[in-house]
């Protein structure tokens, strides 16, 4: 017997005690995300130690917030202003009253400028600025081809007579059947021959920039708004006043030492393509948003 328990305590498996599995070791990177998340977890509300949370009361249906109304679109002015700001937000301080209209329009030697002057200054003077003024005139959103033709006998300090309203009406009457008619094709004036110098140059510059100006007037007579146009018919406009802006400062430079004068007139008359192609965009636009305006 004794024989039998030693072989049965001889082939019996002792008991290996139970130890945890080694966990495995972590990088540096996850150490710390280990420690970040066990003091996250470990960290006590804010309150007296050993305080009992107080007992939830009954909570009353949150009510859906109200649908903020929609922004109101800037206007050119109100837009300049907020890009001069910097993104600042408006002042509370209240708002002065409008200042006297002889305040704001003043030129840089201090002159009294009347409406239009920033645009198209004294008016136009050439046929080509009529076209131009009338086209600005018939195509603007609330169309003004009246009060063109009142500015340009106001300017011009002709005697209204109906003769001279008659023959200024017969100019707007062509543009406004271009406008509600067919295709709207680019209408360049005929351009008279020019010097091959700098001065020929200028004149150029002079007149190119008088016609974008009168354009500009128009739609300015007919209360147009930007944010009215579409984004394509925007750009343009914004290009043709970038436009307006060099040709001025090309008719104000100084005569260069040396210059190719033919290379400059070459040019300029690329120049007159891309801004007459710019004010065809902008007749465009306007049309679709006068038939889109009718449509409603």
């Amino acid at each position: 017997m004794a024989v039998k328990k030693n072989v049965k305590a001889k082939h019996e498996k002792k008991a290996v005690p139970k130890t945890k599995p080694e966990a495995p070791k972590l990088k540096a990177a996850d150490k710390n995300a280990e420690l970040a998340l066990k003091k996250a977890l470990e960290a006590k509300p804010a309150g007296k130690a050993g305080a009992k949370p107080a007992p939830s009361k009954s909570l009353k249906p949150l009510t859906p917030a109200k649908p903020l109304a929609p922004a109101k679109p800037l206007t050119p002015a109100e837009a300049a202003a907020a890009a001069k700001a910097g993104g600042r937000p408006p002042s509370t301080r209240p708002k002065k009253g409008p200042k006297p209209r002889g305040i704001q329009r003043r030129g840089p030697d201090g002159e009294l400028l009347t409406p239009g002057d920033l645009l198209l200054p004294g008016g136009a003077s050439s046929l080509e600025e009529v076209q131009y003024l009338f086209r600005g005139c018939v195509s603007a959103e609330q169309p003004a081809p009246d009060a063109g033709i009142s500015e340009v006998l106001l300017k011009r300090g002709v005697p209204e007579t109906d003769q001279t309203r008659a023959e200024l009406a017969k100019i707007a009457n062509v543009l406004i059947k271009r406008f509600d008619g067919g295709a709207l094709e680019p209408s360049l004036p005929v351009r008279a021959a020019t010097k091959r110098n700098f001065q020929g140059v200028q004149e150029r510059a002079k007149q190119r920039r008088r016609e974008i100006g009168a354009f500009m007037r128009g739609l300015d007579l007919g209360r147009t708004e930007t944010s009215h146009m579409d984004s394509h018919g925007e750009a343009s406009l914004q290009s043709l006043m970038e436009w307006a802006a060099r040709l001025e400062n090309l008719a104000e430079a100084d005569e260069p030492a040396q210059a190719d004068y033919n290379q400059f007139h070459r040019g300029l008359d690329q120049l007159d393509n891309t801004t007459e192609a710019l004010v065809v965009d902008v007749e465009l636009t306007l049309r679709r948003l006068r038939d889109k305006n009718r449509a409603k």
